[in-house]
């Protein structure tokens, strides 16, 4: 689709329409230039910064205007009884959705991205590349979503799924085989804060069956601290509903891969279902995308203060900034950060319960990646859908409390998660200060 198809004069027009400069039907690079904010630039030649890369796009739309506009809208008029526009039908694919994905796909060192209705969608979109009979291998430590779907993919799909450590590479190799169709990956886990080897795991599905998709769930990073594509993966993704929107104002789920083919095999699920991201939201993803790196810096440094905090009062702490993590140096080979979710361990379920319910400017929410703290038990609400009987089986801890950290001011946090520790009667208040119970 080019300017001139699309009703705007170019310089061979001679148009006195009242438009008071000319638009170029082919950029500098020689490519066609539709009145679209599809482009979204660098596509070639020299990348820049993370920080950089998050907020320079590039579009062509005709007027210049500085924020991607909105294309709201279900259809689109086409030139001829053959159709034959860039677009069609929102559900098949939508301007301001396409800008949004090939900015995604920048950051995320892909050749393409997909963008969905939610995380759980894009995961959904995934698992369509099985087929009865396929084995998945997966961690024992799962979000409550990812489990409740595969449970449902092995009770009513035909699908075997094999529930592993994956912390532990050799435990991995014991259940992989010829008939490993996929593997899916948290690192982070959530909410054990347990770290994956994604290249040795990679390695090793791919020696097992050069086929096999190996699919990592890159929510609890981000692109902004790790690119799991850069480690062997063949599909990344994220639900965009956290760090990537930052807000908690919108659902969106990434998809993210190298191979083009294989983005074709996980775009036709998505049009023939139509779950693709609306024009409005694909607008307010990529707005929040632009501020994901203060939004992080913030946070990491917050979480960094919490569990150190935390830990020098005699809690067991799970988070990948501290040294004390038995994995601590694995996830610095591969990340840029530890990220802004951490979980402790109280020793007692009521008293969890009640620290719980003592936080102020912790809101007791599920989900995470908000601007905002958030504080939770996750056998209480984001995995309550894991039986207990599983839980017990996988040494969840039924006392876990889930930390998510925003942006607010680390002291206020700190004094708030004090006084609600003193509240829950999880420490004693002494003369110099207060200690562990």
């Amino acid at each position: 689709m080019s300017a001139s198809g699309s009703g705007i004069p170019n310089a061979a027009s001679g148009s006195s329409s009242g438009v008071k400069k000319s638009f170029p039907q082919v950029d500098l690079s020689g490519n066609d230039l539709p009145p679209s904010p599809a482009p979204s630039s660098p596509h070639t030649g020299r990348r820049y910064n993370i920080a950089t890369e998050l907020v320079f796009t590039e579009g062509s739309d005709q007027y210049n205007a500085s924020s991607v506009p909105i294309y709201q809208s279900a259809t689109f008029k086409q030139t001829s009884n053959a159709g034959g526009g860039e677009y069609d039908y929102t559900r098949s694919g939508n301007p301001t959705r396409t800008h949004l994905e090939r900015h995604l796909a920048k950051i995320m060192s892909a050749q393409r991205a997909l963008v969905v209705s939610s995380g759980m969608a894009a995961l959904d979109v995934i698992t369509r590349l099985l087929r009865p009979g396929d084995e998945v291998v997966t961690g024992d430590d799962l979000y409550g979503g990812t489990n409740r779907l595969l449970k449902y993919l092995s009770t009513n799909g035909g699908i075997i799924v094999h529930h592993v450590d994956t912390t532990d590479p050799e435990k991995v190799r014991e259940v992989l085989s010829s008939k490993t169709t996929m593997v899916l990956l948290e690192t982070p886990t959530n909410p054990l804060i347990k770290i994956v080897d994604i290249g040795k795991i990679a390695t090793a599905a791919h020696e097992a069956n050069p086929a096999c998709i190996v699919s990592v769930d890159n929510t609890m990073m981000s692109p902004l601290l790790l690119n799991p594509l850069d480690f062997g993966a063949d599909v990344v993704y994220e639900s965009g509903t956290k760090y990537l929107s930052g807000h908690h104002d919108l659902m969106a789920g990434v998809i993210a891969v190298n191979d083009l083919q294989l983005g074709e095999r996980l775009y036709f699920p998505i049009n023939a279902s139509g779950c693709g991201l609306s024009p409005f939201d694909s607008w307010l993803l990529l707005r929040g995308v632009k501020t994901l790196k203060v939004r992080m810096d913030q946070q990491q440094s917050n979480a960094q203060r919490i569990a150190e905090f935390l830990e020098s009062h005699g809690f067991k702490v799970r988070y990948p900034g501290l040294k004390s993590h038995p994995q601590y140096e694995l996830h610095n080979s591969m990340a840029r950060g530890a990220g802004a979710v951490l979980s402790f361990e109280t020793g007692d379920t009521a008293i969890s319960e009640r620290i719980v319910e003592s936080a102020k400017i912790f809101a007791i929410s599920v989900s995470f990646g908000c601007v905002n703290s958030l504080i939770s038990m996750p056998c209480r609400m984001s995995h309550a859908s894991i039986d207990a009987k599983t839980r017990a089986e996988r040494a969840f801890p039924e006392d876990l409390i889930r930390l998510c950290i925003g942006i607010e001011d680390a002291d206020d946090l700190i004094d708030d998660l004090q006084r609600a520790l003193v509240q829950a009667g999880a420490v004693n208040v002494t003369m110099d200060g207060i200690e562990a119970r």
